[in-house]
């Protein structure tokens, strides 16, 4: 396989291929989309809600999944303004969405997520739950004998041009990772020391440096500045929401 993490118990991949990556090696994986796809659905299971994935974009064919299984279509922050409803905004949902069922699309968390989906396990982190998706993955690895590997999504390039990689990782990203990484157990590859290496060098400062972030300042820019301090938050919630049916719950092991 090119490009190989597999003798090492604590792995780091990029984005949607890094994904596949993963999901093929048979490993238990961890999404990691700070900005916004992890928060909302930490955030959301939280609340009780029942969130089912979907690859991007919201299309005909994603309404027609969501009202098979009587689900809302959960939108992006501007769709949201015009349909209403429920958003990538995790601050959208609330306690009285408990037993409800959504279905979630994002160019990045949803993307990695639907790759990723015929994992050993997949797991959502974020900062939010970062010491506890750790413990549950550490309890996991124990139980399964399978290695870890941390996603962090990254973002696209909305205009990226022919032949250019859409790709652009993201710092919040590599913080939210760094700091689940920080906390596995099990030999560790040298890409993944180095994203934990770089959150332990800036780990007083993980907060601003995702306020002051590209994409911190651009949800900022149009008006989501308490998204941002939301999903920036440190280990304020024990949810680990864990694939199982196609739809996210917390995990219970």
């Amino acid at each position: 396989m090119f490009y190989d993490q597999t003798p090492f118990d604590i792995k780091l991949e990029w984005g949607q291929r890094g994904a596949r990556a993963a999901a093929e090696r048979g490993d238990i994986v961890i999404i990691v989309d700070v900005l916004s796809f992890s928060s909302t659905v930490v955030t959301a299971v939280q609340y009780g809600a029942h969130i089912y994935p979907y690859p991007p974009p919201i299309n005909e064919q994603a309404k027609a999944y969501a009202q098979s299984i009587d689900a809302e279509i959960v939108w992006g922050r501007a769709e949201s303004l015009k349909y209403g409803g429920h958003s990538l905004s995790p601050i959208t949902f609330t306690a009285a969405d408990k037993n409800k069922r959504f279905v979630m699309c994002s160019l990045n968390g949803a993307a990695c997520t639907w790759i990723a989906a015929d994992a050993q396990a997949l797991l959502i982190g974020c900062t939010l739950n970062a010491t506890a998706v750790a413990e549950a993955a550490n309890r996991l690895r124990v139980t399964s004998g399978c290695a870890i590997t941390v996603v962090p999504c990254g973002e696209k390039w909305p205009d990226a041009m022919e032949n250019e990689n859409t790709l652009r990782p993201s710092i919040e990203d590599a913080l939210g990772a760094g700091m689940i990484l920080s906390r596995l157990k099990g030999s560790i590859s040298p890409e993944a020391e180095v994203c934990k290496g770089a959150y332990q060098y800036v780990k007083d400062s993980v907060q601003q440096l995702i306020w002051d972030s590209a994409s911190g300042r651009e949800l900022r820019e149009r008006g989501h500045e308490q998204d941002v301090i939301h999903c920036s938050q440190l280990n304020q919630m024990n949810i680990v929401p864990v694939l199982r049916d196609n739809r996210f719950v917390q995990l219970d092991i």
